[in-house]
């Protein structure tokens, strides 16, 4: 895995560790950056890998980097980040850029010279090709943890690496769906696992004490500050919902590099009162449990994690239609959906706030499904063993 910065990825990793029997398997963890804010829930269990040292010159100011390297005798990472860096800057497409990237950060990454059974990529992109290209292993599975087509990767650069895969790990019916449509000769490898997720530690997490939410109307958010979520669409929606005479406080849990544009759009929409970031908390359990509602307004998710957290402590859920909701949300009965735009995002909004008799029947009707996937580490051993 890159790092484990907060994220929903990140998050089922380390879900996947507390639940894995080390009477079993050892594992260990390679972090490419030793860094994040979930990295003291690993397990104790897990051996944490020193990083890849040579990795961080592609995640540093390129002056930085080449300053560093040239003391260190390293032309080979001067002139490999040289080259990254005209991609960092004329690929537009982030995914993409993150794919093209990976062959000259690979040139500067030595292989691991340990022998495993299992490697596991974690993650889209650069993880599984890490797996692919530099691990030593029987067995390979890679993870894919969101639509594949809305990140607009380059098909050709991944289909190199998934033919390598053993298997190729999603954690949605609808993300399946979407990897077979693209890749077709790979239908028999193409599994699902859904992300780990304990209602009894979420519940437990959530009645930790924090400073009480203002009084009032509270909508609650968690994710980074990225486009992929949705936030712009939501302000512009709650200048709907502020020019309706309603009363608010939403209140988002995430950092990101959308947070300058957010914060303009904002002023600029006079909802500096209305609006508050309280950056990335290592446990957002308690935010939750205390909102009123739980917005999430992405373009497009694999399966949101945030939203089983939300169904398992019971909140009444607002989301829009982004492709692979249908696999969390039954419209009007765990959560209510909303068309992708401003103005059906403050409709959603507005009911929600004025109809407690509405809100009620959705927590009512959450309060009485089991959200847990704990059993899921089985088919995990399934396929290690397979």
């Amino acid at each position: 895995m890159s790092n484990l910065n907060c994220g929903g990825a990140e998050k089922s990793l380390i879900s996947l560790l507390q639940t894995i029997d080390y009477d079993l398997y050892n594992v260990d963890l390679q972090l490419f950056k030793n860094e994040g804010l979930f990295l003291k829930q690993v397990s104790h269990n897990v051996t944490i890998l020193p990083p890849l040292d040579e990795y961080k010159y592609f995640d540093m100011s390129i002056s930085k980097a080449l300053k560093e390297c040239f003391f260190k005798g390293r032309f080979d990472i001067i002139y490999n980040r040289i080259v990254a860096g005209y991609i960092f800057k004329t690929e537009k497409n982030k995914s993409r850029s993150e794919q093209r990237v990976w062959q000259y950060i690979s040139r500067c990454i030595k292989k691991s010279d340990k022998k495993y059974d299992v490697a596991l990529g974690f993650l889209e992109k650069s993880p599984v090709y890490y797996c692919v290209e530099k691990l030593n292993a029987t067995k390979k599975i890679g993870f894919i943890h969101n639509d594949y087509e809305k990140l607009e990767m380059d098909k050709t650069i991944d289909n190199a690496y998934f033919e390598k895969l053993d298997f190729i790990v999603t954690d949605s019916d609808e993300c399946k769906t979407v990897l077979i449509n693209n890749f077709p000769k790979y239908k028999e490898k193409i599994k699902i696992l859904f992300n780990i997720v304990s209602p009894s530690l979420i519940n437990k997490l959530a009645d930790e004490t924090i400073d009480s939410l203002p009084l009032g109307i509270n909508i609650v958010s968690i994710g980074r500050l990225d486009i992929q979520k949705g936030y712009d669409l939501a302000i512009d929606a709650f200048k709907i919902v502020k020019e309706s005479g309603e009363n608010f406080n939403w209140i988002i849990l995430g950092e990101g590099a959308e947070k300058p544009k957010l914060l303009k759009q904002i002023a600029d929409n006079n909802l500096e009162d209305h609006i508050s970031f309280l950056g990335i908390k290592e446990n957002h359990y308690p935010y939750v449990k205390q909102a009123t509602i739980f917005l999430q307004t992405s373009r497009f998710e694999g399966k949101s994690i945030a939203i089983d957290e939300a169904k398992i402590l019971n909140k009444p859920i607002l989301v829009t239609n982004f492709s692979t909701v249908n696999d969390q949300i039954k419209n009007n009965a765990s959560g209510i959906v909303v068309e992708m735009d401003p103005q059906s995002i403050a409709n959603g909004i507005i009911n929600l706030i004025n109809n407690e008799k509405v809100r009620d029947e959705l927590s009512s009707n959450l309060s009485k499904e089991n959200f847990g996937t704990e059993q899921e580490i089985a088919k995990l051993y399934h396929l290690i063993n397979e």
